[in-house]
């Protein structure tokens, strides 16, 4: 078994979309028709990310059962790129370090209520 897609649902759909395109470095691709606002980000020629448009503008009240974040997993290059992508465009990021593993994360918000995290094994400074 392996993850197909997470599927992120945000009221500022703009802002997430150029977040995974322009800093993740995910290409926006062909979407079924749906009945709603959305778009399908691709990596590699699969769609890994699907967006949609939150109904309301206010985000949901939070609740005992959620996924909390998505997490990418990247090579030292990877993360260096998108380190300096980040500092490039001013997005502010929080840094962590799983303990006893050394990796190192970082965690950026590119919307309100929507949260993610990408990992390295890698040990360059950012």
């Amino acid at each position: 078994m392996k993850l197909d897609h997470a599927t992120v649902v945000t009221p500022d759909l703009e802002a997430v979309r150029r977040f995974f395109c322009d800093i993740v470095g995910l290409a926006e691709g062909e979407r079924p028709p749906f009945t709603f606002e959305g778009y399908w980000l691709y990596r590699d020629g699969k769609p890994i990310i699907h967006l949609v448009k939150a109904r309301s503008e206010r985000p949901p009240a939070r609740s005992s059962s959620r996924i909390d974040h998505i997490a990418f997993r990247l090579d030292e290059t990877e993360w260096m790129a998108l380190a300096e992508r980040l500092r490039t465009n001013r997005i502010d990021y929080q840094q962590g370090e799983v303990p006893s593993t050394g990796e190192r994360q970082l965690f950026v918000t590119p919307a309100p209520e929507v949260t993610i995290e990408f990992v390295t094994s890698a040990k360059s400074a950012i």
